[in-house]
Formats: C-alpha cells, structure tokens, sequence
C-alpha cells in the first residue's frame, strides 16, 4: 500500500518557519492503529488525514501519540494540498471533523480557518502550572487548555517551562500569552507534553480561547498575532459570535509516498 504524503509549513512567512504538519490523503479509512503509527514515524506534532466524501471532506489529527479533536495548522496544510497540490477550484473547502463541521476559504493567498470558539473561565490556579512556567502571571483561564496571561511578550518569551510538571496538569495543553508590541496585537507561546509535543511551533487551536479573550479585551474583533517560538508564526484572526477566523498562509517543504508492507512480505534484509 502507498500513501501520498505532503509535509507542509503552516501559518508561515516562508520555508522552515510555521508549524510543519504531515498530510496523507487516503482512500479509506485505515485501521486507527496505522494511522497513529504513521504519525508517530513522522514525528511530527500533527499529521492530517482526510478522505474525500462527495465534495467534502473527512479529517482526522494524530500527533506522534494520540488522536486529538482539534487542530488548526494541519488543517490549514490539508486545505493547502487540496487546494495547490490537488487543484481544487473551490473557494472554501468543506471538513466533517471530531469538532463537527469546519471550513476553509482561500482569499488572495491567505487561507482562513472557520473554527469554534472556545471562550476561556476562571478557574482555580494550579501549583503545577506556576512550577511547571516558573512564573506566576497575572491571570489564569481555562477552557480545553489553561491559559497563562502574562504582562508582556518578553515575559512569555523568557519561559522556560518545566515539560515534566506541565505533563502532570489535568488539560490538554497550556497557552501563555500577552500583549503584542507594536507588530501585532498579542502573542502566545503553547505546551502540550501530555499529547507528545512539549513545544507547539504555531498552534491553530489555541487561538480558539485566545481570539475572544483578546478581542474582549481590546474591545475589537479583527487582531494579528504572533505566536514566539523559535520557528514563529502570523496569525490574521477575526472573533465572529460563537466562531472564530484563523488566517495565515503555507508552504509545501516535501512531498513523497509511504509504502506500508505487511510484514510476512517485507523486503528488509
């Protein structure tokens, strides 16, 4: 059996920046045991699976060990390869997902995510949190994710977090953000080593609770942002009710098949 595979940077300025995310078109859905193998031989934080059904699509994430409901960039780098590898001529491409149905259009270059919002709440301040970041912020939300709200972006620049400690929280993951400087509107860093991946390069779905908190606070519902790890990433984002917009752009770094041999046939020596 092969299988198309496309690693794509997602959310990217250009090559080697962004996120990468592993994209596998498939005809059928396979056993779920080989598609989380797969994701974990690409070792990558994602890897998107879709099957086509009419004029939409079925997509499944897996980082390299579990399945999760919600990702943003790899879905950004499936939209991608659908619409430059593949050459669809729609304007939005339609996804049935594990968190229903999501879209992506395509406007003069930027691709756009029509994700659910997923407003943060107060919530009790773990111990863990604080030793896990090494410092304390000014606030903490949750939602799918805690969400660590610091004075400025070089304070959420300087962390360096404790994976270890971060592992022991009961979330997904954890997002620590703060204001932006002059180039945007805030920034956000995001940890999740209890899904495999301690540091997210640029991270769709955490801009799930980040849009509204920060079009709340700054009382406007378009913002850019940045997310500062060491790869980065734009993030051109809209609050729209109970959804959000996620816009950025990508990149097509290799494409290349996977070949899956059952092992009685194996050509190893």
């Amino acid at each position: 059996m092969k299988i198309p595979c496309f690693h794509v940077d997602a959310f990217a300025s250009g090559l080697f920046t962004g996120n990468p995310a592993a994209v596998c078109p498939l005809e059928s859905w396979l056993a779920e045991s080989t598609l989380q193998n797969i994701a974990a031989e690409n070792n990558l934080s994602e890897t998107a699976f879709t099957v086509v059904r009419g004029d939409e699509f079925e997509l499944r994430w897996f980082t390299p060990v579990r399945e999760i409901d919600l990702c943003g960039h790899a879905t950004l780098a499936a939209a991608f390869v659908w619409f430059s590898i593949y050459g669809r001529e729609d304007r939005i491409l339609r996804f049935h997902s594990r968190s229903g149905m999501l879209t992506v259009s395509r406007q003069d270059g930027l691709l756009t995510l029509d994700f659910p919002a997923r407003p943060a709440l107060d919530c009790a301040v773990p111990e863990a949190l604080i030793e896990g970041l090494g410092a304390r912020p000014l606030a903490v939300l949750k939602s799918r994710d805690y969400m660590a709200v610091f004075a400025t972006a070089a304070q959420v620049s300087a962390l360096k977090p404790d994976f270890n400690r971060l592992r022991t929280l009961d979330c997904f993951g954890v997002i620590a953000t703060a204001p932006g400087g002059g180039d945007c509107d805030f920034v956000s860093r995001f940890f999740a080593p209890g899904a495999g991946i301690d540091e997210d390069p640029v991270t769709g779905s955490s801009h799930c609770t980040l849009i509204p908190y920060w079009a709340g606070r700054f009382a406007k519902p378009k913002l850019l942002a940045r997310q500062i790890s060491r790869r980065g990433g734009w993030l051109s984002c809209e609050l729209a009710g109970d959804r959000v917009g996620i816009g950025g752009k990508a990149v097509l770094y290799l494409r290349g098949e996977i070949e899956i041999v059952d092992p009685g046939k194996s050509d190893l020596i």
